[in-house]
């Protein structure tokens, strides 16, 4: 009976041990690779992240729904915006929510709320949406805005914005240059364009473009790319065109531009020749005066007669503009500058003119621009 005994207990002794030698190791535990000790941001570097944590909470995501009136069908798009009061105003683009059946505002924190459509100017690509302010968890932080006539080319500036959809994206760059000219919806011009290198790409509309100090020197609208994505050249609609515009969108829903009538461009060296005028006189050759334009019932003359030269064709014997209101003009995007930050339609400007050898003044009483550039 002992030998039994000892029998089974060394037959379960074995069992036993084939299956501790068959059942799975306990998982070692292991350390994970070491890191760095904590990495001091440089001076610039802290300086960004300054920048950005002081401003993404005044930037949103805009989503929108639009309709198309012909198909029916309903296509998706997104951009972004900025807080510019405690009233729930947000400034975007109008390229962003034009035709927009339905608008929707994502915060930094991640609320989500539906907007409106305040007012919207296609010319200058710029709209005015609101949320309500009554929302629990919302809390508004408007930005600050800079005159952006003292912004430098060269200087530092910061983009934020939701690229590719990619909410709240800071891209940097540099302003790359000044005095750029968009054309917008209507074929009007929108001057004093910023461009920067900063990275623009698709969803970045409507966000702001910021100085080192976290000001808003422009809106960021547009990119100069064959691929739809950043190509180093970016344009921002500047700070000034917007401060005089939104109130005007907030008010009214819309903005009346002042319109001239006439279209041009700069001089050349072989119109100055030809028409004796001083080889350092620059002005902006009248090329066409549009019919019924402020331009035409004011008597200026567009150009009779065109000469080859080995640029191309170009018009002459017609009015030089070389000043509006005493401010000197050497391009075309000079007069609609000086429109929109000085006048309103109605308003009656003196233009200094060189005309068959002479200079003289012609007064011309500003009308509301067309809604489309009119055939000549």
């Amino acid at each position: 009976m002992q030998k039994h005994k000892h029998l089974i207990l060394a037959i379960l002794t074995a069992a036993i041990l084939a299956l501790t030698a068959f059942a799975p190791a306990a998982a070692q535990r292991l350390e994970p690779l070491p890191a760095a000790p904590p990495y001091t941001l440089a001076p610039a570097e802290q300086a960004l992240a300054d920048v950005y944590q002081s401003v993404v909470d005044s930037t949103v995501n805009i989503e929108v729904a639009k309709t198309n009136v012909r198909s029916g069908m309903t296509g998706l798009g997104t951009g972004s915006g900025f807080v510019i009061d405690q009233e729930g105003h947000i400034v975007t683009n109008n390229h962003v929510v034009e035709n927009a059946s339905s608008i929707r505002v994502t915060f930094f924190n991640g609320l989500t709320v539906s907007a409106k459509l305040v007012g919207r100017d296609p010319d200058s690509d710029l709209a005015v949406i609101k949320v309500d302010t009554d929302i629990p968890g919302l809390s508004l932080k408007p930005v600050t805005f800079a005159d952006s006539d003292q912004v430098k080319v060269g200087q530092t500036v910061l983009a934020i914005g939701s690229p590719f959809g990619e909410n709240f994206t800071l891209t940097t760059g540099i302003v790359s240059a000044l005095q750029r000219s968009l054309s917008g919806e209507s074929r009007f011009s929108i001057p004093e364009i910023i461009q920067t290198d900063a990275a623009i790409n698709p969803g970045n509309s409507g966000g702001p473009l910021l100085n080192a100090a976290g000001q808003v020197i422009g809106v960021n609208t547009a990119i100069a790319s064959a691929t739809r994505s950043a190509s180093g050249v970016g344009f921002a609609v500047p700070s000034n065109t917007v401060r005089r515009i939104v109130p005007y969108l907030i008010a009214n829903g819309t903005y009346r531009h002042s319109y001239l009538g006439i279209t041009g461009g700069p001089l050349s060296p072989e119109q100055r020749e030809i028409m004796r005028m001083p080889i350092t006189m620059n002005g902006v050759m009248v090329a066409s005066v549009l019919p019924d334009g402020p331009a035409e019932k004011a008597g200026l003359r567009g150009s009779r007669m065109t000469i080859n030269t080995p640029f191309g064709e170009q018009p002459i014997n017609g009015d030089v503009i070389i000043a509006i209101n005493g401010q000197p003009v050497s391009q075309v995007p000079d007069l609609t500058a000086y429109l929109l930050k000085n006048t309103q339609p109605g308003d009656t400007v003196t233009l200094r003119v060189w005309r068959d050898g002479a200079e003289i003044d012609v007064p011309v009483t500003l009308q509301e621009r067309p809604t489309s550039l009119p055939q000549e």
